[in-house]
């Protein structure tokens, strides 16, 4: 299909989207007059949507009914509430039931996973994180390094080229070849936080297993966005949150993977409380510690119902429409997205986020020459919500549940619009 730069084919687009209606099913913030803001910063924080009030205030209606028997006699009886959302949540991120569950937040999940899984030695030590990794994730690995007699000097950064945005794979592999011996774990964001690189997670694990090194991806911009097939990667493990793309609420709830190869091996250290010990026995609370099998062995306390039920919510919506379908309408979306920002063709701006689908998320990373917060400022008097990172990236996110094409069209319209005020603005100022 020809694309056009009008908003009469945005609409036509709008019209032929068989997940259209999807849109209706989530609450999306107005402004003064009652007119919908262009929302685009899924990747920061996803919208709520409709049905998640019913799902929190059947839990709450349990609880004031029935106290504590909830746990037993609640609709959906909280003692095991966590495993309504572990199938769906595996569906999404490519994984067996087993590998999969909900749990703590991410960082959290990622210091318990590397109390299993970073286990150093005098001369197998070393971490390898992405240069741009989220702050959260350096800071987690920087911590670990040091809690175990190491060094920050001992992190290990895979950067992109020399006046290049993006990361490389086969600089990963001169790394690791060059100091596999060195390097016991590869812990790297499926999809960067800021340039909205999707990196191929199956190489990564390739690469870093040909030296014995563990390999663990974070995929906070990647769950509910790509489809990273964890299980078929063959990582040894993941974590995520749940508030992005999954629109589980602010600060919920995050997810867990455990490749099933490592299921069974009840020596791997961990912490322990009393939700990964075993089911049959937990409750008898005078016998010993006996790990339960699978993801659910990383757990320590019992689930948090209120925010479960939100998680809940979404992953109803998720499984009822299918990943795959949803990332074709992603791939649709970012790539008119893209089309109406080369429309404006001017040098000052440019998208530092991979021009082939299959490497991006539902993210474009718009970088615009000496621009300044100001703009994003500019934006959001506007009632468009973007994402603004120094020092000068508006990160977009057009998500497929509930962006429209008309969304997109009118977004990078202002955008248009507002640059072009700014560059009169400065010759102006030149001429007198």
């Amino acid at each position: 299909m020809k694309l056009e730069n009008s908003l009469a084919f945005a609409k036509q687009l709008d019209q032929e989207d068989k997940l259209s209606s999807l849109r209706n099913q989530f609450h999306i913030p107005k402004d003064k007059e009652g007119n919908d803001w262009l929302y685009f910063t899924g990747n920061s924080l996803g919208l709520q949507p409709k049905s998640t009030k019913k799902y929190i205030n059947q839990e709450l209606e349990d609880w004031a009914n029935l106290g504590v028997e909830g746990h037993f006699e609640a609709k959906n009886p909280w003692l095991n509430y966590h495993e309504y959302l572990t199938n769906k949540m595996a569906k999404i991120v490519g994984a067996k039931p087993i590998e999969v569950v909900v749990m703590n937040t991410l960082t959290t999940n990622l210091h318990l996973l590397m109390v299993s899984f970073y286990r150093p030695t005098k001369s197998k030590y070393k971490i390898v994180i992405e240069s741009d990794a989220f702050p959260s994730d350096r800071y987690a690995v920087q911590s670990q390094l040091k809690f175990h007699g190491f060094s920050e000097d001992d992190l290990i950064e895979w950067k992109p080229r020399e006046n290049e945005e993006l990361l490389n794979i086969e600089d990963l592999e001169k790394i690791v070849s060059e100091q596999g011996d060195e390097i016991a774990l590869l812990l790297i964001g499926g999809v960067n936080y800021y340039t909205g690189q999707f990196l191929d997670i199956k190489k990564i694990a390739e690469i870093g297993h040909s030296k014995n090194c563990i390999v663990g991806i974070d995929l906070a911009h990647g769950a509910g966005n790509i489809q990273p097939n964890l299980h078929d990667s063959n990582v040894d493990f993941a974590a995520w949150c749940t508030y992005k793309y999954l629109n589980s609420g602010p600060g919920s709830l995050a997810g867990l993977f455990v490749h099933e190869k490592h299921a069974k091996n009840k020596e791997l250290p961990r912490f322990a409380g009393w939700w990964n010990h075993n089911k049959a026995t937990r409750f008898n609370m005078r016998q010993p510690f006996d790990v339960m099998e699978g993801a659910e062995g990383w757990q320590l306390s019992n689930p948090p119902i209120l925010s479960m039920a939100a998680i809940k919510a979404s992953l109803d919506l998720f499984d009822e429409i299918g990943m795959v379908i949803l990332r074709k309408k992603s791939e649709k979306l970012t790539g008119y997205f893209e089309f109406l920002i080369n429309e404006i063709n001017s040098d000052d701006i440019k998208i530092i986020t991979p021009k082939n689908p299959k490497e991006r998320g539902c993210q474009l990373s718009i970088q615009v020459k000496n621009a300044d917060k100001s703009l994003h400022k500019k934006l959001t008097e506007n009632n468009i919500i973007t994402d603004w990172r120094e020092p000068d990236v508006i990160r977009c996110a057009p998500v497929p549940l509930y962006n429209s094409f008309e969304d997109v069209y009118r977004m990078v319209k202002s955008l248009s619009s507002i640059l072009s005020k700014g560059k009169e603005v400065k010759i102006q100022n030149k001429i007198y």
